[in-house]
């Protein structure tokens, strides 16, 4: 989509201030040796395929909040709906010759708006039109997680590629995108530890709660990574962590809305937070194309009130059209199918599983002779093994003890059995 038509949508000639023109359908006419008015100091196409990251990023956070529920014709026609009407005109407002760029100088250094507050409000309205989950009462909506050895994995790699979304936003090498690097960092680090502090206070010290809470830190402080001290960046981390933490507490424990990886609040919030941050932390020392927020310059409210109106403009636009295109598309296919949510969705609409332990636990029960047999399997298995382990112990003073000795602990093992 971003190679066929979405690049223009975007960076295109603005019809209006509303849209980009056609002129760059298919990447057309974008150059490979030659900058643009957009990217001054690389490649037009280097700069091209880099937004091309953002613009299938952002769709990839919504899936989070309705996993589980939305069927795969209704999730395609979602995407491609969405991504049209609301990421494509929203990147042109702010990052393309759009009105809120021109007209009023809204700062998004890296998708705080155009990513995270559409992607966080359109997965809060998913996870309202769609409901909860089977056992969402059981768990308190907070469901174990498939794989917390892969979920920390997928962090770290996710944790290191944020520095390349943020820093290579600079679309230069020099202090602005060092400067990017180190906010980014500092809010990543804080934001997790005020998760870690809190869920230590409130029950245990979580792996996953330090896992959301340095995702929240990297999505709030993108916006403001590079316009604001990379000193302020510890501090907004310590208010996006908390913000974030707050609003999971509020929109999954108090309204029972069903967000399954708590979109809403980790991409979200931290969004709308960072976002209007800028209207007080910028500082036009740090990025010549920035503006002085509240606390430093002449002390001016106009970008903080800049900052703010953009935020509520594309939280609006993309709420009410997310509404529109799950009405429509339920019309057209159905969101919810009738599937056994204990099997999955993997297995009903494409005939795969991530994991074949699954078959034990959606198969039929098993038989007591099946428990029987499969009890007498592992404790054979373990007097193999001790056996094995006694075979190669070596003889003390008396031989014929420890082999009396090693004999009785068979011996034990075989009554077990």
């Amino acid at each position: 989509m971003w190679h066929l038509i979405g690049y223009t949508l975007v960076f295109g000639h603005s019809v209006g201030g509303v849209i980009g023109g056609l002129n760059n359908i298919l990447m057309l006419d974008v150059p490979y040796t030659d900058c643009s008015r957009h990217s001054p100091n690389i490649p037009a196409a280097l700069f091209g395929f880099f937004e091309m990251m953002f613009a299938a990023i952002s769709p990839l956070l919504i899936t989070g909040a309705f996993a589980e529920r939305l069927r795969y014709k209704a999730f395609v026609l979602f995407i491609i709906g969405w991504e049209l009407l609301i990421y494509y005109p929203v990147a042109h407002w702010i990052w393309g010759d759009g009105w809120l760029n021109k007209n009023f100088g809204v700062q998004d250094f890296a998708g705080g708006m155009v990513i995270h507050t559409t992607s966080g409000v359109s997965a809060l309205i998913c996870g309202i039109v769609l409901g909860q989950r089977k056992d969402f009462d059981k768990y308190n909506g907070e469901f174990p997680p498939s794989n917390l050895p892969l979920a920390a994995l997928g962090g770290a790699l996710l944790w290191t590629a944020w520095f390349g979304f943020n820093a290579g936003s600079a679309l230069q090498s020099g202090s602005l995108a060092v400067s990017t690097v180190v906010a980014t960092q500092r809010s990543a680090v804080t934001s997790g530890v005020i998760w870690l502090i809190i869920s230590w206070i409130r029950h245990k010290p979580s792996a996953t709660a330090v896992l959301n809470g340095v995702i929240a830190g990297l999505a709030g402080i993108t916006p403001a990574s590079g316009y604001i001290d990379p000193q302020y960046g510890a501090v907004l981390g310590v208010i996006l962590g908390i913000t974030s933490y707050s609003s999971i507490f509020l929109i999954k424990h108090k309204l029972r809305i069903d967000d399954a990886l708590d979109v809403s609040s980790v991409h979200g919030i931290t969004g709308v937070v960072g976002s209007i941050a800028i209207g007080f932390f910028g500082q036009k020392s740090f990025n010549e194309d920035g503006r002085d927020g509240l606390f430093f310059g002449t002390h001016s409210p106009y970008l903080l009130g800049v900052q703010s109106m953009a935020v509520v403009i594309t939280g609006l636009w993309s709420g009410i059209i997310t509404i529109i295109l799950l009405k429509l598309i339920d019309k057209l296919v159905g969101l919810k199918g009738s599937f056994d949510e204990e099997m999955g969705l993997d297995e009903e609409e494409h005939g795969e599983q991530a994991y074949e332990w699954r078959n034990s636990i959606i198969g039929e029960p098993l038989t007591e002779q099946q428990i029987q047999t499969i009890v007498r399997g592992s404790v054979s298995h373990h007097i193999q093994q001790e056996q094995r382990r006694l075979s190669l112990v070596p003889t003390t003073i008396n031989p014929s003890l420890n082999r009396r000795s090693n004999f009785n602990q068979i011996s034990k093992l075989e009554e077990t059995l």
